[in-house]
């Protein structure tokens, strides 16, 4: 005889109560056929909840009615995946698509694959799953590896390996995240590839990326070209800050040298670091004053 228990169990506590439909372990025998952690059973639609740790965002609609067609006539091939979470109540853990087409279609029950999950297991599940779909844009890539390494605390390393793509791969989808917002949509909605994205990352100036982006939506651009300009920019932004520290030496030194003597010092400079520094004089008189300071 089953020893009764006190409510206030938790997750943990249900999920192994026999007295629920099921355990980890064994099978129990419920209305409607065996539901067994492990195991695939069917589900009341209405018993499953949607999964909190979607990743995905955005389900076409032609999609989704095509998919529900295909039910209708021949139902639901491959089984979602969900969590036990109480007594009757399941959580979707992979297969949003499926269940949503499914209730479309107007099933009542769908087949599902029951596993038992903690919140930080289930969202690494869900997102794992996610990365693995052919049809995944790279920003929704590169959102579940940022979720994926601060959520579930993976490092690059592990999440290479979990997700079968090799550490390089992985920092380039996280670099987009980068990008403008503008940029980031457009490779969303599929404008522009990965191709142009990686040459966009070079262009460290937002209104000069999103102009460019611009332009290869337009058809103007090919990625060598992005590249090519990304490249002169870093070369240009180099020359200008080297030249504005040689400016701001020249003034340093020019008013320095102007407290000393008393007058007006200009500093001059070519590319070839040759240069002369100028002492200006009005009269005989503060040419004199300036030799006397000079020792000459």
């Amino acid at each position: 005889m089953t020893k009764k228990r006190g409510l206030g169990r938790g997750l943990s506590a249900l999920l192994e109560d026999p007295s629920s439909d099921i355990t980890t372990r064994a099978p129990i025998t419920e209305v409607g056929g065996q539901r067994v952690v492990g195991g695939v059973s069917e589900l009341p639609v209405d018993q499953i909840g949607p999964n909190p740790f979607q990743p995905r965002t955005h389900f076409a609609k032609e999609a989704l009615v095509e998919l529900a067609t295909s039910i209708r006539e021949l139902g639901v091939i491959q089984p979602v995946t969900v969590r036990k979470v109480g007594y009757d109540r399941y959580q979707l853990i992979s297969g949003e698509r499926r269940f949503r087409a499914a209730q479309a279609a107007g099933l009542t029950a769908i087949p599902a694959f029951i596993r038992v999950a903690n919140d930080e297991a289930m969202l690494e599940m869900a997102l794992v799953e996610n990365i693995q779909r052919e049809d995944l844009d790279a920003i929704e890539v590169a959102i579940s590896f940022k979720r994926l390494i601060d959520e579930v605390k993976l490092t690059q390393e592990q999440l290479s390996g979990k997700v079968g793509k090799d550490r390089t791969s992985v920092t380039n989808y996280l670099r987009l995240l980068k990008l403008q917002p503008e940029v980031q949509m457009g490779i969303r909605q599929r404008q522009i590839g990965m191709g142009h994205a990686r040459a966009l990352l070079a262009v460290d100036d937002p209104d000069q990326q999103i102009e460019l982006f611009r332009r290869i939506v337009a058809g103007q651009m090919s990625v060598r070209q992005v590249e090519q300009i990304a490249r002169e920019t870093r070369s240009g932004g180099a020359r200008t800050a080297r030249a504005s520290a040689k400016s701001r030496l020249h003034r340093e030194t020019s008013r320095m040298l102007s407290d000393r003597f008393g007058t007006k010092v200009a500093v001059k400079q070519n590319a070839q670091g040759q240069g002369r520094i100028e002492l200006a004089f009005r009269n005989g008189g503060e040419l004199e004053a300036l030799l006397n300071k000079l020792g000459v």
